[in-house]
């Protein structure tokens, strides 16, 4: 078992940020800067060609911890951030990039490098959630969600699928093709985004996914526009989910 360690820490606007690495994993926590008691987790994942601090996850990070109390967490992807990349991530990435210069969908190409990233990323996942649930104020027994868009969809079904601990998930735009069968067995609450116009992602491949959650409490959000017009106040209505399904009040506008 690989033990949690932290390499930085810095505090501002009522949370602290603090690095931390499990095994060669780079990962970052935030928490609330006051209060000493617990409180639950939510696991944040990145999209695809971003990282541990993308603007998107970091304001996600301190939406959640100034707005619900949360403790929250991301960690790196293989070949994100500070990561280094593959041979096969480099022909992948390159592979993608071909395929969209030239007009021809990604989708077989996203879908097939994002299964190989997610094989490699559950594992690193529930041992940074072993780490993270060694500390005092996070703890074996408290509460655990996951958000994670796109890429961090792709991540976030085999994931959420495989660990038991994880009791709320937030999750969207991503393709169905190697997600349904997994999707078929989580059983917790899902909110999930899918972009009504979206150039990339066909409409009938989101809902797809989204039908094949055995969930008996799912909520789709559908909203106009195309997949990079993902509308930032999705953040606020996922923080409202999980706060109610991991026991936490909003305290804050969101």
């Amino acid at each position: 078992m690989h033990s949690l360690r932290f390499t930085a820490e810095s505090s501002s606007n009522g949370v602290v940020e603090r690095d931390f690495t499990v095994g060669d994993v780079p990962g970052v926590l935030w928490s609330p800067a006051s209060g000493a008691d617990r409180a639950p987790l939510v696991l944040l994942g990145h999209g695809g060609g971003a990282h541990k601090r993308h603007p998107a996850v970091t304001g996600r990070a301190r939406l959640l911890v100034t707005g619900c109390g949360f403790h929250v967490a991301a960690i790196d992807a293989p070949g994100h951030g500070d990561r280094p990349r593959t041979a096969y991530d480099e022909r992948e990435i390159a592979e993608l990039r071909r395929a969209q210069a030239a007009g021809e969908p990604e989708g077989p190409v996203v879908v097939r490098y994002n299964a190989r990233l997610a094989e490699l990323a559950v594992p690193e996942w529930r041992a940074a959630l072993d780490a993270l649930q060694g500390l005092p104020e996070i703890g074996a027994d408290g509460p655990v969600g996951y958000f994670g868009i796109a890429m961090g969809t792709a991540i976030g079904v085999p994931l959420v699928a495989a660990e038991p601990r994880i009791t709320a998930a937030v999750l969207g735009l991503m393709w169905p093709d190697a997600l349904v069968e997994t999707a078929k067995r989580i059983t917790v609450p899902v909110e999930f985004g899918m972009q009504w116009d979206d150039e990339r992602i066909p409409r009938e491949a989101g809902l797809a996914l989204f039908d094949a959650f055995a969930s008996k409490e799912k909520t789709l959000h559908a909203n106009a526009g195309k997949h990079f017009d993902f509308p930032r106040f999705e953040a606020d209505g996922a923080a409202r989910f999980l706060a109610r399904h991991l026991g936490r009040a909003v305290t804050s506008p969101a």
